[in-house]
């Protein structure tokens, strides 16, 4: 694991920005997340709404991804390339991830949308990756390691009858869009590096109804599915390590007070 980058107030108050578009911009397309609509129609949005803010997506054209977010309905984990063949269907839970670049610092979250009237069963895994965020976030703070964060979200998921992606995880954003470190979603307990303030990094604990396993279409060497079509779920947030404890970079709603 290479260097973990300390950011100074000025990058800060830049990752800071970046990341409240990012936020601002899943608050905005809620209003256009019904049945009918295709996950291309709302990438369109998502992308005049981040140009609209004098910024740009992160994901168009990083390492060849064709679109401006990911969407993923159901069993897709992540990466989903939005289309305008996909369209949403009553009972839907899809995930939207958005990455900003804004005055050349990243801001990255995600969240599920529920298409109408869901599942009891997609209900609770949301309801479930939603608490495994919630608790890993209460693990941010100076002097904590990283593989704490890793370990309250495996214990509670699979307390819960879940299982947790290991093939994909955080990491440190802000002056570019992956940076050290890896932030494992399952992990042992107080193993990893420390956490130290000025670090920026997500978590985004993606959980399954099923096997922790996932498969990369070949057709597009992105989409990544459930190895056994159940669904999955995801939550994201950038985080500050704080002097005392936390700041939820990307929380517009107000849910985390700053520690």
């Amino acid at each position: 694991m290479g260097n973990i980058i300390i950011k100074n107030s000025e990058q800060i108050a830049g990752i800071r920005a970046s990341s409240r578009l990012a936020a601002s911009t899943l608050e905005y397309i809620a209003e256009f997340v019904r049945p009918g609509v295709s996950t291309g129609f709302l990438d369109q949005k998502i992308e005049e709404y981040i140009l609209e803010h004098g910024a740009v997506p992160a994901t168009k054209g990083y390492n060849g991804f064709p679109k401006s977010s990911c969407i993923s309905p159901n069993e897709i984990v992540c990466h989903g390339i939005p289309s305008e063949k996909t369209i949403l269907k009553e009972g839907d839970i899809i995930n939207i991830d958005v990455t900003t670049i804004l005055n050349g610092y990243y801001g990255d979250t995600s969240r599920m949308f529920a298409i109408g009237e869901i599942s009891e069963r997609a209900r609770r895994l949301m309801e479930t990756t939603k608490h495994c965020l919630d608790l890993a976030i209460e693990q941010v703070k100076p002097g904590n390691q990283f593989g704490n964060i890793g370990f309250v979200i495996s214990r509670y998921a699979r307390a819960k009858g879940y299982s947790v992606v290991y093939e994909f995880c955080g990491h440190g954003v802000g002056l570019n869009f992956h940076e050290e470190p890896q932030v494992d979603h399952t992990s042992r307990r107080n193993t990893g590096p420390v956490m130290q303030p000025g670090m920026t990094f997500t978590i985004e604990p993606m959980i399954n109804e099923g096997r922790p396993g996932t498969r990369i279409d070949k057709a597009d060497g992105w989409t990544a599915r459930t190895v056994d079509n159940r669904l999955s779920a995801q939550f994201e947030h950038t985080v500050l390590v704080t002097p005392t404890g936390v700041e939820v970079l990307t929380d517009v709603r107000n849910e985390y007070p700053i520690s």
